[in-house]
């Protein structure tokens, strides 16, 4: 099998356990643009240490594969914050240990004091992440990772939308991501995106009938 085919097949099995988790779900749900969106995804329902273990799996055979080269993990608040650990976990158990940190959303003025959390931050640093909505968050992230003398080298993230991103309310001829990887020059590891959910619809006869909308709206806010 080729690589190419490898991460595909990695791809397809991560939406799979999404469906099954019930965290990737199908129906009409508004997103953070207002549009209506027939599929959801709730990465913060990866809520148990089974789930939690399989997903950090995804993110660190994903990160493996790419060849990213990073000498630390940054968690953003909050979903970052779990993500980072269980990565960091999994990451380790596959021979490649790294630290990791993360953010407080206001900083503590007792103790160590500050916003950043668990390892010092320097070297090349990896943003983990759930999705990318409208950057808020990388772009936060980059400038605390800047701010303690580190660089920034990537983002991971589990879904990749890929759909225009929404600015003043207006549709973008780019999405998220792809502004991410514009504004600040970061590759993004999705472990998989619009186009692999679309596949999966192809070969899952109980979510067939979903598959129309997803492709109307892939049609309409795809990039």
């Amino acid at each position: 099998m080729s690589a190419a085919a490898a991460l595909d097949t990695l791809a397809q099995s991560f939406v799979a356990f999404a469906v099954e988790a019930g965290v990737l779900r199908f129906g009409e749900f508004k997103t953070k643009a207002g549009r209506l969106s027939p599929y959801f995804f709730n990465a913060g329902l990866f809520d148990d240490g089974a789930k939690l273990g399989k997903l950090a799996g995804f993110y660190a055979e994903r990160l493996i594969a790419s060849g990213l080269q990073f000498d630390m993990i940054f968690g953003p608040a909050y979903k970052g914050i779990t993500l980072a650990a269980a990565v960091s976990m999994e990451l380790a158990r596959r021979g490649h240990n790294v630290p990791f940190a993360y953010n407080r959303k206001e900083a503590k003025d007792h103790g160590e004091g500050g916003t950043l959390v668990g390892a010092p931050v320097k070297g090349r640093v990896l943003i983990i992440d759930d999705v990318i909505s409208a950057g808020t968050s990388v772009r936060e992230s980059i400038q605390m990772i800047e701010a303690a003398g580190a660089t920034p080298c990537g983002v991971s993230i589990a879904l990749d939308r890929q759909e225009k991103a929404a600015e003043g309310g207006v549709d973008s001829a780019h999405s998220a991501v792809q502004q991410v990887q514009q504004r600040y020059g970061l590759p993004v590891v999705a472990v998989a995106g619009l186009a692999d959910l679309l596949a999966y619809l192809n070969d899952a006869p109980e979510l067939a009938a979903h598959r129309p909308a997803v492709l109307a709206y892939r049609e309409r806010y795809g990039v």
